[in-house]
């Protein structure tokens, strides 16, 4: 073949891919620790309004009817480990935490299966408030929607 009814094709040059921002670790840690502190502060923050909405009227309404149902509330000095997990649970509600043991006047009753859900209901709003903390982290970083 002659050189010149040899056609080499070319490739269109293909453009570099923007480097990825990067991390904003404080503003994330910041707005985890906002949305644990107050339920869905977290996404307000970062304008996710539904999420934040849901997020704080969830946690809430669990908390309410947790301390409602006369539920146990864990302090810090637990005897075992289970008492301890409690505490955890209970503590990741953030600031609900203190207002559902401003609220608990007539002390708990777990003898009742009202108190014992009661219980649930309060570890479950700490765990939730939880995740969305850990969603909201995660969002700020670029890594969720």
């Amino acid at each position: 073949m002659s050189e010149e009814t040899s056609q080499v094709v070319q490739e269109p040059a293909q453009e570099a891919a923007p480097a990825p921002k990067a991390p904003r670790e404080g503003l994330a840690l910041g707005l985890a620790f906002a949305g644990w502190f107050l339920p869905g502060l977290g996404h307000a923050l970062q304008r996710m309004w539904g999420r934040a909405l849901i997020v704080f009227v969830g946690v809430g309404l669990l908390v309410v009817v947790g301390v409602s149902m006369r539920g146990n509330i864990f302090v810090s000095r637990g005897n075992d480990a289970f008492d301890t997990l409690g505490y955890l649970a209970d503590l990741g509600t953030g600031s609900f935490y203190f207002v559902a043991r401003g609220m608990e006047r007539g002390g708990t009753d777990v003898s009742h299966a009202n108190g014992d859900y009661g219980t649930r209901f309060l570890a479950t709003a700490g765990v939730l408030n939880l995740l969305a903390a850990l969603h909201a982290y995660e969002a700020a970083r670029g890594r969720k929607a």
